[in-house]
């Protein structure tokens, strides 16, 4: 069954790069470096995870090139899991992709770009007594405080239903929007990068040094935590594969633009992270709140800072945008399966956009920015997405027995070592993921079991497929 439909053709290898980028270059990189730093306590362990991390994306994005260029299908990894595991697994794909993964990733960065905001907004707080008035708890897993920080959760749902608007009545102009961002983006991110190192406010001795690097096994666990935070920040290249059906010459446009846009970013997070610890030791990174903010503070004055919050409002916005585009489109290509909600995969008569699926997301990641927090969310989305990216190449080798004849205009390079690496590296990532996210929450280190929340969740899309394959077949 093909999920290709009426949805316009309008996505070209510019505006697929600029989405690629754009989704990816967005919260992560101003967010995660502080929490990184203090779960390794060490400059040369925090640029190694951000080189392992990036060197593990470019492979996942190698892997699902073969997958774009050979299926080029609106829906991506759902359509994948379809012809690899069968209806069953690319419902719970799917499902969770709606449910945790992609609208938890755009909770969480639209949670970044109101919290910059906040900084010249000064958006209300309430008193900690009434935050923590109301509280839900989940059994097992952890309590949620919906009251935190309201004025920035009211901005990011804002944010996100405005941007969703947008991508209800126009492809093009979200893509326009996509192109534009991304540039000014990387212009941002040019003027940080060398706005700190031109200004001789720091220390290359800051690249290696540090007053309590973590050893042993507390070092092991911070490795693992730090990773997911890397993962976050480069998540977002899959997105290209969502929109697939919608791209002008998809078999060229996919492979070409994930290479591009992926190595750009693993160039560009590195850049930025020894920027940071060109005028901030490890320390004061780790207990940085606005990281960007505080270190072009110590690089050009204090009211540069503001300058530069406002620049990451902007690159925040393109982030949300283009995983906005880009997510709907899985819950849209179910819908038209009939596996989900039908009139998900109903497209809008004059706009020609996935116009009911782009509002579900919306009003989901709007429930998520209420009761979530930014590391909560960016955690539990990350770890569910590379159960998938796991699977999905595994059923590379499933598809290359079932499909032998199928045209591949792009396949993985180094195959079958790159691909049984990274299927290696993300089972021991998962496993070791689980382990220390028990261990934090028992020791009371953080007030949710992230990744079981992720897949409890996930787990709920179970009844539901079989109540929608009833229904199917009673119809």
């Amino acid at each position: 069954m093909s999920t290709n439909s009426a949805l316009a053709k309008k996505i070209g290898f510019w505006s697929a790069t600029a989405i690629i980028i754009g989704s990816m270059i967005g919260s992560g990189v101003f967010m995660k470096p502080a929490s990184m730093a203090a779960q390794l306590g060490s400059p040369v362990w925090l640029t190694v995870v951000w080189v392992i991390a990036g060197l593990f994306s470019l492979f996942g994005a190698l892997i699902y090139a073969e997958l774009g260029a050979m299926i080029p299908e609106t829906g991506g990894i759902y359509v994948y899991f379809r012809h690899m595991f069968g209806d069953f697994i690319a419902f719970l794909y799917g499902w969770a992709a709606f449910a945790v993964i992609n609208t938890a990733a755009v909770a969480a960065i639209a949670f970044v770009c109101a919290g910059y905001a906040d900084q010249f907004l000064h958006l209300p707080r309430l008193d900690a007594i009434t935050e923590h008035s109301i509280t839900w708890h989940i059994p097992f897993i952890g309590d949620l405080y919906p009251l935190e920080n309201i004025g920035i959760k009211l901005l990011a749902m804002a944010l996100v239903t405005g941007l969703t608007l947008l991508n209800y009545v126009s492809v093009k102009a979200g893509s326009a929007f996509q192109v534009v961002s991304t540039f000014i983006k990387m212009a941002v991110i040019a003027s940080l990068i060398l706005g700190i190192f031109f200004s001789g406010g720091g220390s290359f001795q800051n690249f290696i040094h540090a007053d309590h690097p973590k050893e042993g096994t507390e070092l092991i666990s911070g490795i693992i935590a730090a990773m997911t935070g890397a993962f976050f920040a480069y998540d977002g290249w899959i997105n290209i594969t969502f929109m697939a059906g919608e791209m002008e010459k998809p078999h060229k446009n996919i492979p070409k633009s994930l290479f591009i846009g992926v190595l750009a970013c693993i160039i560009v997070y590195i850049l930025v992270n020894q920027a940071y610890l060109y005028v901030l030791p490890v320390e004061k990174i780790a207990a940085s709140p606005l990281v960007a903010s505080d270190a072009i503070a110590v690089a050009w004055g204090s009211t540069s800072s503001y300058i530069i919050a406002a620049m990451i409002v902007i690159c925040t916005l393109g982030a949300i945008n283009g995983n906005t585009m880009a997510t709907a489109r899985v819950t849209y290509a179910m819908g038209k399966d009939k596996v989900f909600l039908p009139w998900t995969g109903k497209e809008h008569k004059k706009f020609q956009t996935p116009g009911n699926a782009l509002l579900l997301h919306g009003a989901w990641t709007s429930l998520f920015i209420i009761t979530g927090s930014f590391d909560m969310l960016a955690d539990m989305f990350v770890f569910v997405t590379w159960i998938a990216y796991c699977a999905g190449a595994v059923g590379i080798f499933l598809l290359r027995k079932k499909m032998p004849g199928r045209p591949r205009p792009y396949k993985i390079w180094g195959h079958p070592v790159v691909t049984i690496l990274f299927i290696v590296f993300s089972t021991f990532y998962l496993i070791t993921t689980v382990y220390s996210d028990v261990t934090n929450y028992l020791h009371d280190r953080q007030p949710v079991i992230n990744s079981v929340l992720g897949m409890v969740i996930t787990a709920i899309g179970i009844p539901l497929y079989f109540y929608y394959k009833k229904k199917n077949n009673r119809n």
